[in-house]
C-alpha cells in the first residue's frame, strides 16, 4: 500500500474473533488500580 508520504508499506489483513481476542480467551491482564492509588499516595501523599 502506498502512503502519502510515498512510502510503499505491507498490509496485513487479521481477523479479530472470540477464538483469538484475549477479552474471550481468558488472557487478558488485570490491572492492579488498588496498587497504584497506593503507591501514588506514597509517593506524593494525598491533600487533606
Amino acid at each position: 500500500m502506498e502512503w502519502e508520504d510515498g512510502n510503499t508499506y505491507p498490509v496485513i489483513d487479521a481477523e479479530t474473533s472470540s477464538q483469538s481476542h484475549p477479552f474471550c480467551t481468558g488472557t487478558a491482564r488485570v490491572l492492579d488500580t488498588a496498587g497504584r492509588v497506593e503507591r501514588f499516595q506514597r509517593r506524593y501523599g494525598s491533600k487533606a
